[in-house]
């Protein structure tokens, strides 16, 4: 019989391998570790060694984060696939199923946005307080002060960012002194 040796999914990889085979900084690894998007094993030193396997869960939160998907839903995600050995073609294929459903209602999320955006530009009014079209009578003001139509940003904690709101708020106001 004939023995095929290589990787296997279940190798166990220092911080500084995992580092540059996926060229996450040691300290993102930390923080995801934290937020339990993944977990390593511990030696009795304490060191940390990440079965192989990890490498897909580190590609997946990469991708969300350029996607703008918080990290707080990346691990609802991950809560139902196994930590202790590598997820089968079948729990990634449940995990695309739920993730389609959200996936698609962002995508309807920003098509709506960008339908506003360009209605607001189009319209030719100087400002969001005089728009007739999106703010009739400045109706928004009373629902205090910012983007009032724009969803918050959510950061990774799931709580409105500071920056997310005020950059939404910037964009909104733009877009009505178009």
């Amino acid at each position: 019989m004939v023995e095929i040796s290589g990787p296997r999914p279940t190798d166990l990889l220092t911080i500084g391998e995992v580092v540059a085979r996926t060229g996450v900084a040691a300290s993102a690894l930390h923080f995801y570790e934290r937020k339990g998007l993944i977990r390593p094993e511990r030696t009795d030193g304490g060191t940390r060694l990440y079965p192989r396997h990890m490498e897909r869960r580190i590609a997946i939160i990469q991708v969300a984060k350029r996607l703008g998907i918080p990290l707080s839903e990346v691990a609802d995600q991950f809560a139902a696939l196994p930590q202790d050995r590598m997820p089968s073609l079948r729990d990634w294929n449940r995990l695309n199923e739920r993730w389609r459903a959200r996936l698609r209602a962002r995508q309807l999320e920003l098509a709506r946005l960008q339908e506003e955006m360009t209605r607001c530009i189009g319209c030719g009014c100087v400002s969001l307080n005089a728009c007739l079209v999106v703010n009739p009578g400045d109706a928004l003001s009373s629902e205090g002060h910012g983007a009032r139509r724009l969803l918050p940003i959510e950061d990774d904690e799931g709580a409105a960012g500071a920056a997310g709101a005020a950059g939404a708020a910037g964009a909104a106001g733009a877009a009505g002194a178009a």
